[in-house]
């Protein structure tokens, strides 16, 4: 099903409204061929529309409505028709994102530019509750990824890596709890985050992809 921008009724959130106006205003202002070349991503000139990967799911968005679809998949979760923020990191890629791939190397939130003023809210945010949802659930934290389409790798207990965008990355990595232990976890990031995000912005995208995950819970 599409979505489009009369479905976010967002009188109830200024907090939210808000910045999707903005963004919104400034997206619809850039040529939508400048985006596609930039990005490295097809745009349809008979759909008006960007073909666009994120979190392993390929959408279609039109320009210059942000009207949002989804190729069929497997999924049977998709963030970007259902996740404001979702909606508005996409954005914000579109506005002023490149196509730089990474050298191989993750970073800590906190290796990444101002990360050290905000690593207590990531977190928080991000890091425990990601530990405390799936700490003592190692099981399940493996399906969901394993559904969203991402990589086992062989760090911690259990990790994988997610891929965002096109070359930009997420691991998410675990060590389960015990009687005498809390579980605990650890995100990274690929180092070409800051070419196209906010540091700010790599905590939406932590909130994004944990709340993806327990949606799709609810699906397998």
């Amino acid at each position: 099903m599409a979505f489009t921008i009369e479905d976010l009724n967002y009188e109830k959130d200024n907090k939210e409204r808000m910045p999707w106006e903005h963004y919104l205003e400034q997206y619809q202002k850039l040529d939508p061929h400048e985006i596609a070349a930039r990005l490295e991503i097809p745009y349809n000139d008979e759909t008006k529309a960007f073909t666009l990967t994120f979190i392993e799911t390929e959408y279609q968005i039109t320009f210059p409505d942000f009207a949002v679809t989804h190729t069929p998949d497997e999924k049977r979760y998709y963030p970007l028709e259902d996740m404001i923020w979702a909606k508005i990191l996409v954005i914000r890629f579109l506005i002023n994102g490149a196509e730089v791939k990474g050298s191989g190397k993750f970073l800590t939130y906190r290796e990444m530019p101002w990360g050290e003023v905000y690593c207590r809210q990531f977190d928080g945010r991000c890091i425990k509750r990601l530990a405390f949802s799936y700490g003592f659930k190692l099981n399940a934290f493996k399906a969901i990824l394993e559904h969203m389409g991402a990589t086992p790798l062989k760090h911690g207990d259990a990790s994988y890596e997610l891929e965002v965008f096109r070359n930009y990355k997420m691991q998410l990595i675990l060590w389960e709890g015990d009687d005498e232990f809390p579980p605990s976890a650890q995100i990274l990031f690929s180092d070409n985050f800051p070419a196209s995000f906010h540091t700010e912005d790599l905590a939406e995208m932590g909130d994004v992809v944990i709340g993806s995950m327990k949606q799709i819970a609810k699906l397998i």
